[in-house]
């Protein structure tokens, strides 16, 4: 059984796990696979975002967060990032948060929501986008130096969350 809730104090430990496995593959992600707990929690915990944990079986199988894009005058475009544990993948569970994200966006009143570094190899992300209704906005060529493949091409998507 799926469950997507707030994340708590509790989740601390999941969460760092989850991130720290994710942005050490160096594929998805621009953050130093490197990145010391303290400053991986500190993006995570950040005032403006919104944090949630998608509950798989009674485990944390997946994390995102959801954020104003921009400040101001931009604050009413949302943006947002999800990891999934690798024993998790090709489970729905990536599914389910990018639905919940979008009712969420939805109900804390954004008007789009943009990915500014969608990571062209990550093919599952970019499917499940287009699948959601993100459209390809732009392409930053040779914008991301992913661990295996060199410098590959990273795309902002983008969709409207007005009928």
């Amino acid at each position: 059984m799926l469950k997507i809730r707030p994340s708590e104090i509790k989740d601390r430990d999941s969460v760092w796990e989850i991130f720290h496995a994710v942005a050490a593959e160096g594929t998805a992600y621009a953050f130093d696979p490197e990145m010391p707990r303290t400053e991986a929690m500190a993006w995570w915990e950040q005032p403006s975002a919104h944090r949630y944990v998608a509950e798989l079986d009674g485990g944390v199988a997946g994390i995102f967060l959801l954020k104003p894009n921009q400040p101001g005058l931009g604050a009413h475009v949302a943006n947002a990032a999800f990891m999934v544990a690798e024993s998790a993948r090709g489970s729905g569970v990536g599914r389910a948060m990018g639905e919940h994200c979008l009712a969420e966006s939805r109900r804390l009143g954004f008007r789009a929501i943009q990915f500014n570094f969608v990571v062209s190899t990550n093919e599952a992300a970019v499917r499940l986008w287009k699948r959601l209704g993100f459209e390809i906005a732009a392409t930053l060529p040779g914008a991301f130096r992913h661990a295996e493949l060199g410098y590959v091409d990273v795309y902002v998507m983008f969709r409207t969350l007005e009928n």
